[in-house]
């Protein structure tokens, strides 16, 4: 299937880390135009060096999401390089915090709502009244299921991931009769190679895995490209009709499951 990507240009986020280095290289393979967005260049370059000798198109850009006139200025060079953003993938995050409310960091705290959320809502203004004015566009937040059910020692990423939802959602409402899509997925957790693990393997890398993998009713755990498909289903123009959505890519560990 065609998703029409062709002549559209799609700025990733946090495009050299894993999940967004595998939307970058999904987004490239159905067409689009490709912009690797990191604070980290090199990795940024690698992703793009990559995509390119796929055959697909790509450029880096270096970006720090809590400083809105250096994301102004990025956009500004973004547009003037490739003629302007139509697909916006949200997917820089911090998610390294693990402590309890009453011992959490304050400094870890607003680091994560400056880049999370904040972040977010920064490279959003800046490319979202765009889309509007040219009738069409895709904004795609990443949240998580600690956004919607809380993760125990995970105060900072569970409240911006929960947050992100309803800004995705307002991002709906006003880009609904302007060709503009917003929706937002909700991923269970990702672990790449080690989803190929058995259950005592993956026990010995990190118990906490397999819980949760015990805990998927489908019994296995996702992995990156399970996301960035997803992610180029609702940036296509099959998605016209897909906006305001938390869409889950769980395995089913959001279910009610006894």
């Amino acid at each position: 299937m065609d998703f029409g990507l062709a002549d559209k240009t799609a700025l990733v986020t946090g495009g050299a880390g894993r999940i967004g280095s595998e939307d970058c290289r999904v987004l490239a393979d159905e067409g689009a135009a490709v912009v690797v967005l990191d604070v980290d260049t090199d990795a940024a370059a690698a992703v793009a060096d990559e995509i390119e000798s796929n055959g697909g198109d790509a450029i880096t850009a270096e970006c720090d999401l809590t400083d809105r006139e250096a994301v102004r200025e990025t956009v500004e060079t973004v547009r003037e390089a490739t003629g302007g953003v139509d697909i916006l993938v949200n997917n820089a995050a911090f998610v390294d915090a693990a402590a309890q409310v009453g011992e959490f960091d304050d400094d870890v705290w607003d680091r994560d709502v400056a880049v999370n959320l904040t972040g977010a809502y920064n490279i959003t203004k800046e490319v979202f009244p765009a889309m509007c004015e040219r009738g069409w566009g895709r904004v795609i937040s990443m949240s998580s299921m600690a956004g919607l059910q809380g993760g125990f020692g995970q105060a900072s990423y569970s409240a911006t991931k929960a947050a992100l939802i309803g800004l995705g959602k307002t991002l709906a409402l006003e880009g609904a009769q302007h060709g503009v899509t917003s929706n937002v997925i909700v991923p269970n957790i990702v672990v790449d190679e080690f989803a190929d693990l058995s259950g005592e393997e993956l026990e010995a890398v990190n118990p906490m895995y397999e819980r949760i993998r015990q805990a998927t009713p489908m019994k296995e755990l996702g992995r990156e490209e399970d996301v960035s498909f997803m992610v180029a289903y609702l940036a296509s123009q099959q998605a016209r009709y897909v906006t305001g959505q938390a869409v889950g890519v769980t395995g089913g560990v959001d279910l009610f499951s006894f």
